[in-house]
């Protein structure tokens, strides 16, 4: 059984925000094809790539608030692993630097459990090592 230690969470400089509940990436490299009158599917351009993800952060405490307030006032942050112990993680680092809010989504009020807001954003600066 795996030792499920780490866990992503987002930082404003050295200050922890919240820990990420649910993470749902989504990376783009568009390429369009190169056509001519003489003949089709020449080449291609590949076109700049893009790195956007949904996160999903508890509203505990002050965490969506301080989200929002990045949102509102365009203020880059960063993705990063929490801790990088345990054989259960796939990569050897994650981090996901200047990343940017684009839209809020904040659940209604439950009765048993915290509600939650998720967030959809993109980063400018993914980084991967495996």
């Amino acid at each position: 059984m795996p030792d499920w230690n780490t866990r992503l969470e987002i930082r404003l400089g050295n200050t922890v925000i919240a820990p990420i509940s649910q993470f749902t990436p989504t990376f783009n490299v568009p390429h369009t094809v190169i056509h001519s009158i003489e003949q089709d599917n020449l080449g291609y351009v590949r076109q700049p790539q893009t790195f956007t993800f949904t996160m999903t952060v508890q509203a505990i405490g002050t965490a969506v608030a301080d989200l929002t307030e990045l949102a509102v006032k365009g203020k880059e942050f960063e993705i990063t692993v929490a801790e990088k112990k345990g054989t259960d993680w796939a990569f050897k680092a994650l981090k996901f630097s200047r990343c940017v809010i684009t839209s809020a989504n904040p659940s209604n009020v439950v009765i048993d459990g915290a509600p939650s807001a998720s967030f959809t954003c993109m980063s400018l600066s993914p980084g991967i090592e495996s």
